[in-house]
């Protein structure tokens, strides 16, 4: 059966959705929001917190979104004094929860990525150990980074003792069976990204820990805030009661919703989508080597268009009354798209930031470069995905 679509400026697509169904998924989220709390709480939120509580953080910050974004979209039909003081307070609650989350796969991007380009398996077991690492961990990733670090720097002291003329490092004699279990030698720039890959990986493990953990506390103390309960009564108040204008229970949804597809429509047309729409054409390269630390000056208009899709998702979402959000595949598609080049944009600013690291050695500088630009060629490849997503969201609705 084909997918249905409906475009919002569609009259004859069925009755006017009016005030009502607005306050009935303004009710929904709300009573989302505090069921996700409920069970938060319930679950504990330490350091060691379960994975029920994970995925009540990420419903908890599902429904601030989804209630945010809709005060936005119709904010003329809610009062605006209230709607205006909800919004950036839930902005603050979605935004203050997603950073450890954030953090946490973030390093788990870079780690993987590492092991790609360095062409070592992380679930292969070191030269010498015994007990191979669980895949996909990013502890024993990381300690597999620390011990190829403490390798990687007994390798550069016998490097530097012969070119100094000093006599070599001694070295224990290799077993009968070493060339079945070593690798054949590799080339130069393979092996100063294997030894660098290391080193960075470790750096990145330091810095992008303490973060999460400092992101982590930072929940915890929000959560438990004067500031954070007073949200959590108005969405209790908002689970049952609506703030609706006089008029919007008579009040067509759809243009306000048409609005919302109008301004995405305008931020995608000044998007370079000829250019994305050719793979590899290293636009996302382009400032790579500026030493200038701000974001990268290509992906704030790409990020602009993220949140216009999301805010023009959740408005369909009340205006066809379906609060899971899947009534389009290509929408979504197309999200997870622009999901990928912030996630990719943001890991490579994290490379160049651990890169600026004073006093880390050139194999570690190298490894960070590469893992930049593969990062970067990540927001490339983005981009084309969604180029392919638009274009053929755009042929539907003709």
């Amino acid at each position: 059966m084909a997918q249905r679509h409906l475009d919002p400026t569609d009259h004859v697509a069925g009755p006017a959705p009016t005030g009502d169904a607005l306050a009935g998924y303004l009710r929904g989220q709300a009573t989302e929001f505090l069921r996700a709390l409920r069970l938060h709480r319930e679950n504990g939120s330490g350091a060691n917190g379960s994975e029920g509580s994970v995925d009540a953080a990420l419903a908890l910050r599902r429904a601030a979104r989804r209630i945010s974004a809709t005060l936005h979209t119709f904010q003329p039909l809610l009062d605006t004094d209230w709607s205006e003081g909800m919004r950036p307070e839930l902005a603050w609650v979605s935004g203050t929860l997603a950073m450890e989350h954030a953090y946490t796969s973030r390093l788990e991007r870079l780690l993987t990525a590492l092991h790609r380009l360095s062409g070592t398996d992380p679930t292969a077991p070191a030269a010498g150990s015994r007990v191979a690492p669980a895949a996909g961990s990013r502890a024993d990733v990381a300690a597999g980074s620390r011990a190829g670090t403490a390798a990687g720097a007994r390798a550069d002291a016998a490097a530097g003792s012969r070119a100094a003329g000093a006599a070599p490092v001694p070295q224990r004699a290799a077993p009968r069976d070493a060339g079945l279990r070593n690798p054949p030698p590799s080339t130069p720039e393979r092996s100063n990204l294997t030894v660098g890959a290391a080193k960075a990986g470790a750096l990145l493990d330091r810095q992008l820990t303490l973060a999460r953990t400092r992101a982590h506390s930072t929940a915890l103390q929000a959560m438990g805030s004067s500031r954070f309960h007073a949200i959590a009564d108005k969405v209790a108040v908002l689970a049952s009661e609506v703030p609706l204008t006089k008029t919007a229970t008579t009040t067509d949804l759809r243009p306000l919703a048409t609005a919302a597809h109008d301004r995405l429509t305008d931020a995608v047309t000044a998007l370079p989508l000829i250019t994305a729409g050719h793979p590899y054409n290293a636009a996302a390269l382009i400032h790579g080597l500026s030493p200038d630390t701000v974001p990268h000056p290509q992906d704030a208009p790409w990020h602009q268009v993220r949140l216009l899709l999301r805010l023009h998702r959740y408005a369909r979402e009340v205006v066809l009354g379906e609060p899971d959000g899947t009534s389009d595949l290509r929408l979504l598609a197309a999200g997870q798209a622009l999901n990928q080049h912030r996630d990719a944009s943001e890991a490579a600013a994290a490379a160049a930031q651990a890169a600026r690291t004073p006093r880390i050695a050139p194999a570690t500088a190298y490894a960070l470069g590469v893992l930049h630009a593969d990062q970067r060629h990540e927001v490339e490849a983005a981009r084309f995905t969604f180029q392919q997503c638009w274009q053929k969201e755009a042929v539907s609705t003709r």
